[in-house]
């Protein structure tokens, strides 16, 4: 080693070198010795060429290096390696001196400019959507009688064990059951038979009860979102006819007209009257006066009063004239009379009176007070079908007390109601006890469908198929899934075959009178529908929408 060299490497730790320096560096070593001459600088590069030359297989190895350099003097340079660095995001400073450059703005507005774009696109779409689709139909206008079934107890008497009203209230429990809107009560007031000046319209019968139990009634029937409607047919238990003589009726009119007035201030959501037309056309002025009394409402009684007729006529033709004049919210009426092809008239009597007006204003009965109860009308095996029959007409069902059970007239048309049949039917059959808690199983499962289903409720009403013996029509309402009902009075076996443009090739079982023949739930065939004697079932479809 020549003395330049190892003057250089000695010096280095006397003068305190930072490790980081490399000794051979000419630059290096020119600031750390600024005696150094050119010449040195240009030999200590040369040297430096030199020993990178060397092979790398000649080289000694880390050990003897490092003694060597021990040896000589030399210091240990330690060079650390280079990490790589992660990219953590802008802090805020960075940020906001980038928000701020020209570059960044024009971007900003783009984004912003796309955002609005794509927002309105979207909205523009959801708008031709909306157009496009078909509208939600309107539903009609209804009162509380349009949205459910009418309960008729024409005799309190024989409604319970206490035989009075105490006894109706409660029963109230149970009639909710049967998801009844209202009951149609007595008539209960004073009239002895035949008798015109001893009528006494706001004196109730003690056979019946009295006033305060007809208050507890009353509150009882409302708690359970049941609504209370009197019958005041002046003359109910008369030959002479339900206004008692052609003479009498002006006078009977004029004292009804403060009856309707006290009844309706105890809490009553509506009256019944029979032989509506007698008075309709006998005394018209009257007439107006008590449809004013009822039907207005009023700051004391906002809330819609029903007024009922009730009339013995069997023609669609009269009951619908009857409607028109009378003015009456609903009309019970014979048009259902149980007769010789009486399915035919079934179809005729509802197309007429559902093509003539609202079905908001129809009423469907079998049976009623001077009538008598279903089951005595038609045969036991085919009440559930005219139970099904009632609640699925575009209109309102009126039944009578008992008719839920298959309850039939005995030597009176005001039988016994049967509360519990295990206790009541001593010595009957357990499958005739059996047979009444069907039919009412049965009644509480249309009633409550009708209540729910806006096709049972409001629908149209679509005639597809009937004869002297069976009788199949469709209730549609929108969107809403559709009901078909078929009835077959035969004594033998009915086959339909209804799939087409209107009625798709498959329906599900609602409601079935024989779920061993068609269960419920079950899938049916609509072209091929077969149903056994006295059999009927309620099938739902699809919507149409």
């Amino acid at each position: 080693m020549n003395t330049e060299e190892t003057e250089l490497e000695m010096k280095e730790p006397e003068n305190q070198v930072s490790d980081l320096k490399d000794p051979k560096d000419p630059d290096q070593q020119a600031a750390a010795d600024p005696d150094a001459t050119e010449a040195d600088v240009s030999q200590a590069d040369l040297d430096q060429e030199e020993q990178e030359k060397q092979p790398m297989t000649g080289a000694p190895c880390a050990g003897e290096q490092e003694e060597e350099k021990e040896k000589n003097g030399s210091v240990k340079v330690k060079i650390l390696e280079e990490t790589e660095e992660k990219f953590t995001g802008l802090n805020k400073e960075e940020l906001l001196r980038v928000a701020g450059t020209p570059g960044w703005i024009r971007t900003r507005w783009a984004l912003l400019f796309v955002f609005w774009l794509g927002w309105l696109g979207m909205l523009v779409g959801a708008v031709l959507i909306i157009l496009q689709a078909p509208g939600c139909r309107e539903l009609p206008p209804t009162n509380w009688w349009n949205h459910g079934p009418l309960y008729q107890i024409g005799k309190v008497q024989v409604f319970t064990d206490l035989h009075n009203l105490r006894g109706v209230e409660q029963k109230m429990n149970s009639l909710s059951q049967l998801k009844v809107k209202g009951l149609v009560l007595g008539p209960i007031h004073v009239a002895p038979r035949d008798d015109a000046m001893g009528l006494r319209f706001e004196e109730i019968s003690p056979e019946a009860g009295n006033l305060e139990q007809f208050k507890g009634f009353i509150h009882a029937a409302h708690k359970n979102g049941i609504s209370v409607v009197l019958d005041l047919t002046p003359n109910y238990l008369g030959l002479s006819g339900p206004w008692f003589s052609s003479s009498s009726v002006t006078n009977v009119a004029e004292r009804l007209k403060s009856a309707l007035v006290f009844w309706l201030n105890e809490g009553v959501d509506g009256i019944q009257l029979s032989a509506v037309e007698d008075v309709a056309n006998m005394v018209p002025s009257l007439w107006a006066d008590i449809r004013a009394i009822v039907q207005n409402r009023t700051d004391k009684n906002p809330s819609a009063r029903v007024l009922i007729g009730v009339t013995k006529s069997s023609s669609a033709q009269n009951v619908s004239d009857l409607l028109s004049y009378t003015g009456v919210d609903l009309l019970i009426s014979n048009v259902l009379t149980y007769g010789k092809n009486y399915t035919t008239n079934y179809a005729e009597a509802i197309q007429d009176l559902y093509s003539s007006h609202s079905q908001t204003k129809l009423a469907w009965s079998l049976g009623g007070r001077a009538e008598g109860h279903l089951a005595s009308l038609v045969s036991r095996a085919q009440v559930k079908l005219h139970q099904l029959l009632l609640l699925t007409l575009p209109g309102t069902p009126v039944f009578n007390y008992g008719d839920e059970i298959g309850l039939m007239d005995e030597a009176t048309k005001f039988p016994k109601m049967l509360w519990d049949p295990e206790k009541e039917l001593n010595g009957t059959l357990q499958e005739e006890q059996s047979e009444r808690l069907s039919y009412r199983s049965f009644f509480c499962s249309a009633s409550e469908l009708r209540s729910k289903a806006l096709s049972l409720l409001h629908g149209d009403w679509v005639l597809l198929f009937n004869s002297s013996s069976s009788l199949v029509y469709l209730r549609v309402w929108d969107q809403s899934d559709r009901y078909l009902a078929a009835f077959n009075w035969a004594e033998e076996e009915v086959v339909f075959q209804l799939s087409g443009s209107v009625v798709p090739r498959h329906g599900a079982v609602v409601l079935s009178t024989n779920s061993s023949a068609l269960p419920e739930d079950g899938s049916v065939d609509l072209n091929n529908l077969q149903l056994g004697p006295g059999q009927a079932a309620l099938i739902k479809l699809p919507s149409s929408g």
